[in-house]
């Protein structure tokens, strides 16, 4: 898998994708990531890359000039199975969008800035819109970082138990059960005997038991109607 990110801050993103289960499968060969500065596409020789929104009203618009500079030379090289923009008023993530998008070859991800991006990119070039939260941030590089993240330890090879990943919270519209490790008694505080059972029905069980439970105490959302 191929991911492009478009930031006018990339130093935001990199030293992300130096560390743990990302850098792993950058150096395995599994994904490409590459970040793109938007700042050398900018018009005149301050490089401007943003101006103010017409129509009145505070706060700086990403333009689309040198955006579309940079999204094309991209492309010229690249066919993308989704152009996304990171942006408070997409569609929410969710771990069924991710699943999806972990199928795809190739990716190209925008990161906005200040109050946003000209809305003529939209509409010319981004395919999809994604959230990662109704909250507002300053801008878009920390929601790549997540949704990268996200999607890369699904990509096979990345986790090296493959099963793990398909048992973390949302794969069923479940939260996760309750887990433990060593020692099986903490001060008193022990490990449920039927984990240490070897029986692997009932243990299954109980996980599909308490996950269903624990969902159904915070996040009854997620439950059929």
């Amino acid at each position: 898998m191929k991911i492009d990110i478009i930031s006018c801050q990339p130093g935001l993103i990199d030293g992300f994708f130096s560390q743990s289960i990302v850098k792993n499968a950058i150096q395995s060969n599994l994904v490409e990531i590459k970040t793109h500065d938007l700042r050398p596409f900018g018009n005149g020789n301050y490089r401007q890359i943003d101006d103010y929104q017409y129509g009145g009203g505070a706060g700086m618009v990403l333009m689309i000039e040198p955006l579309a500079k940079l999204i094309r030379q991209l492309q010229e090289k690249t066919t993308y199975d989704q152009v996304i923009y990171l942006t408070p008023d997409g569609k929410t993530l969710n771990q069924k969008s991710v699943n999806k998008l972990s199928l795809s070859k190739n990716l190209l991800m925008i990161c906005g800035h200040y109050k946003g991006i000209d809305e003529r990119v939209r509409e010319l070039f981004v395919t999809q819109e994604i959230s990662i939260g109704d909250y507002v941030l300053s801008g878009g590089e920390i929601a790549a970082a997540v949704l990268t993240d996200a999607i890369v330890r699904l990509i096979p090879g990345v986790i090296n138990d493959e099963t793990s990943a398909l048992t973390d919270s949302f794969q069923d519209d479940l939260l996760a059960p309750p887990v433990y490790t060593r020692p099986a008694d903490f001060e008193g505080a022990k490990v449920p005997e039927i984990l240490m059972s070897g029986n692997e029905k009932l243990i299954n069980d109980w996980r599909l038991e308490k996950s269903i439970e624990r969902t159904t105490q915070r996040r009854p959302d997620l439950l059929p109607k």
